[in-house]
């Protein structure tokens, strides 16, 4: 949190996610000081009217679809802006040493974006940065995504699918 020119404390898009989670299941917006950059889904509306709570609503079953609660799910990554515009497959190939890992990649990266699953690949890079940062401790891989090669390159596993000969398409069918 960070003290802006009157003293009070402003807080970012960390510190009231940090709020959220620590249990409480609504905030009090009223009285707290926003930081003005952030670019929040909604925050806007808790903003300009101070007045409101900020609450997890979640829809009922029957109200969408699961494609369509999917879709919107897709839509709404809490990540940082940099991750959000970082070229996922140019990164991916970079970490590439051979043709053969090329190959690999790019197959797996069609995969990915035929089921428009790069912004999932850009959350999960995140995700193990952060982890990474803080000393989080996470298993060496689980189920069928350790076939994926691109998750072995972000880290998100530690088994080498290229290697143990694994096919990608048992992760993604």
């Amino acid at each position: 949190m960070k003290t802006n020119q009157y003293s009070e404390i402003v807080y970012s898009e960390d510190d009231i996610c940090d709020l959220i989670m620590s249990g409480h299941n609504a905030v009090d917006m009223s009285n707290l000081t926003v930081d003005p950059q952030l670019d929040i889904k909604g925050l806007t509306a808790l903003i300009e009217n101070p007045g409101a709570m900020l609450t997890w609503t979640f829809p009922e079953a029957g109200n969408r679809s699961v494609a369509d609660f999917d879709q919107a799910q897709q839509s709404c990554w809490h990540m940082p802006v940099e991750y959000q515009e970082l070229d996922i497959a140019e990164h991916v190939l970079r970490l590439c040493n051979t043709q053969e890992e090329l190959q690999r990649c790019g197959q797996e990266l069609l995969l990915f974006q035929e089921r428009k699953l790069f912004d999932l690949l850009k959350y999960l890079k995140y995700l193990v940065d952060v982890m990474r940062h803080n000393h989080v401790i996470w298993g060496v891989g689980r189920g069928s995504s350790v076939s994926s090669y691109v998750l072995y390159l972000l880290g998100v596993h530690r088994i080498n699918s290229m290697f143990y000969d694994l096919d990608p398409g048992e992760f993604l069918r």
